[in-house]
């Protein structure tokens, strides 16, 4: 146990040494670590004398010189963010050609290439920028055609771009991709003149989509009837020779005729709506219809006598009608 614990406290002495040691080679100017993204900016007695923007570590006496041992004590180390950094400018108010009011937002990129630059020569690089971009894009982008306004962003895009570059880099700036990204209108008024319009557009093509499907539907409609008529022109026309050659064929089998006329003559019967009884043949099928006319009251007293006489069983044969 005696030596685990020896053990345990050496690693921990060393551990703080370590780190002691670190921490006074870093105070005197010994090394400095340099970030992935990140730059170092020396200050010594109001002026420059390093800049380290490589990420690895460095020795300082080899960079500085004799001025490693002291600036930490008698100047500054700067540190910056290189990486890319963006930005979005919302509703930057121009006017068309037309004069309409209208609305760009534009997007940006930009980052640091110059860090002594960016510390020294503008006190607020960064809205310095945004107010370059805000000009060049009002500058640039007024005063255009409306609708090459809606159309074209690339080419408004490329013309800020130009325009703001050349004077961005002397303030330790380097702008990237500009991108115009809402092309829109700042009166309320106009943007409801303009959803009106699109309104009475769609409704007039659509007016104009029905009306053209209702004239094809026409036109097919039309056509389709008279070809319908020519048909059954033709049809008509065919008929009496067909229906006669069907008759002569009928008419030549005699007992084929008599079946079809029975039916064409029990056709017309069904077919006229009126009321048929069906009795039995025989020698009472005229009491019995002389009887069913009695009931509906048509039939005179000297048949209802006949007719009971007939059916007692008289002679006499009943008279045809």
């Amino acid at each position: 146990m005696n030596f685990v614990g020896a053990m345990l406290i050496a690693f921990l002495g060393a551990f703080m040494v370590e780190a002691l040691l670190r921490g006074v080679a870093r105070f005197f100017g010994l090394y400095a670590i340099v970030n992935e993204g990140t730059c170092r900016v020396y200050v010594l007695f109001g002026r420059v004398i390093g800049v380290l923007s490589e990420p690895e570590l460095h020795i300082l006496p080899a960079n500085l010189g004799l001025n490693a041992f002291i600036v930490n004590l008698l100047g500054t180390c700067h540190i910056i963010d290189l990486r890319l950094d963006q930005e979005y400018l919302r509703s930057e108010p121009v006017n068309s050609e037309e004069g309409a009011p209208m609305g760009i937002g534009i997007w940006y990129e930009m980052w640091i290439s110059d860090p002594t630059a960016y510390l020294f020569k503008n006190t607020d690089p960064r809205g310095s920028l945004r107010a370059n971009v805000s000009n060049s894009t009002v500058r640039c982008l007024s005063n255009m055609p409306l609708a090459e306004m809606m159309e074209t962003r690339h080419n408004m895009s490329q013309a800020v771009r130009g325009e703001v570059s050349m004077k961005s880099q002397a303030w330790g700036y380097k702008l990237g991709s500009v991108y115009i990204r809402k092309v829109h209108f700042r009166d309320a008024g106009m943007i409801r003149q303009s959803e009106e319009k699109v309104v009475n557009r769609l409704r007039q093509v659509t007016s104009a989509i029905r009306q053209a499907g209702a004239n094809q539907v026409s036109v097919i409609t039309s056509s389709a009837e008279r070809e319908a008529a020519i048909e059954l022109a033709k049809a008509a026309v065919v008929r009496p020779s067909t229906l006669r050659k069907v008759f002569q064929e009928v008419a030549s089998e005699s007992a084929v005729g008599e079946a079809l006329f029975q039916i064409l003559e029990t056709q017309r019967i069904i077919a006229s709506g009126a009321r048929v009884m069906l009795l039995p043949s025989g020698p009472h099928a005229r009491a019995l219809s002389t009887l069913l006319a009695a009931e509906a009251g048509s039939v005179t007293q000297p048949e209802r006598a006949r007719s009971a006489a007939a059916g007692r069983g008289a002679a006499t044969p009943p008279a045809v009608p």
